[in-house]
């Protein structure tokens, strides 16, 4: 049984499994611009690159100001849109701070009326002790 298996053997590969090393790659540019000078540049690309623009869904899309704007059918109502929004949500923060002043402002008034109740309860406790002692 042994010398079966012996014979079964393949001598021509190994038992093991050892694949070649690969060369590292050269990090080369696949962008030719690097090679182009200064005016070329310039020319190709243009000097304003401006905002990035996009079409999705038959709709164009800019990106101003960190947000995607939709420049197709509509675009000075999406910007309103944004710009309302914006200010809805600067004037709810106003208004939470602003109740939040309110809160401390009654808090103060609270301790100062009862401060002064105490102070008129001691006067009051010492014309009383005052007018005993006559």
């Amino acid at each position: 049984m042994e010398s079966l298996k012996n014979s079964l053997k393949m001598p021509l590969f190994g038992n093991t499994f050892s694949p070649k090393k690969t060369p590292p790659r050269k990090s080369a540019s696949l962008s030719s611009l690097h090679t182009l000078d200064r005016s070329t540049r310039e020319i190709e690309l243009g000097l304003d690159y401006g905002p990035p623009v996009m079409n999705i869904g038959g709709q164009s899309w800019k990106f101003e100001e960190g947000q995607w704007m939709t420049e197709s059918g509509g675009n000075a109502p999406s910007r309103e849109l944004q710009r309302l929004k914006k200010k809805n949500v600067q004037l709810e923060e106003e208004n939470n701070l602003l109740k939040l002043k309110i809160e401390i402002l009654l808090d103060m008034l609270t301790e100062t009326t009862v401060e002064y109740h105490l102070m008129e309860k001691e006067v009051e406790d010492v014309k009383t002790l005052h007018r005993r002692k006559k």
